[in-house]
């Protein structure tokens, strides 16, 4: 059983409906709501057919991050990003695209240049890259994490791998 309340669309609880959750907390996108002092606001993403995605916008008084693990193609990314201080992104590939279509929809994940476009066209100044795939933990830590620095310079901001235990300072 989840300790903890659990905070999804509609969509993906119906999805995870097989498993015991204490309480499920149906959101909707673009409707913000808050927990304890912060705020979160879920956007759609286009990420996969059977497990639909969604990206958070995380605010704390004045700092903010965009959160969004897994996706494809952020759908709105003038308004998912603005004013945000950090983005928090998809690390499954770094210049290997594994976007393809479906019909109308597009599936699998945007490469770490891709994403970090968008944060320079958005004004947003630092990114972090998580939920790393094989192009990334297969290859040597240094070199990779130097390759993504370059990434982000070339885009005119500072890019990162995330590691588990990593603490950050927003203000």
């Amino acid at each position: 059983m989840a300790p903890c309340p659990v905070f999804a669309t509609a969509e993906t609880l119906a999805l995870i409906a097989r498993f015991s959750l204490a309480e499920a907390r149906a959101i909707e996108p673009r409707r913000p709501f808050s927990i304890g002092m912060i705020g979160f606001e879920a956007f759609s993403v286009d990420h996969s057919l059977r497990a639909p995605a969604v990206g958070y916008r995380v605010t704390a008084g004045r700092a903010a991050f965009f959160y969004v693990p897994d996706l494809a193609a952020l759908r709105d990314p003038a308004a998912a990003l603005h004013g945000v201080d950090l983005y928090i992104g998809d690390g499954a590939t770094v210049t290997r695209s594994m976007v393809r279509r479906r019909g109308r929809d597009m599936i699998g994940h945007a490469t770490v240049g891709a994403q970090l476009a968008w944060c320079r066209e958005q004004g947003v100044g630092r990114a972090i890259f998580t939920h790393c795939g094989s192009e990334i933990v297969r290859s040597d830590a240094a070199a990779i994490a130097a390759a993504i620095a370059r990434l982000g310079r070339e885009e005119g901001l500072e890019a990162t791998l995330a590691y588990d235990g990593q603490r950050l300072a927003l203000s």
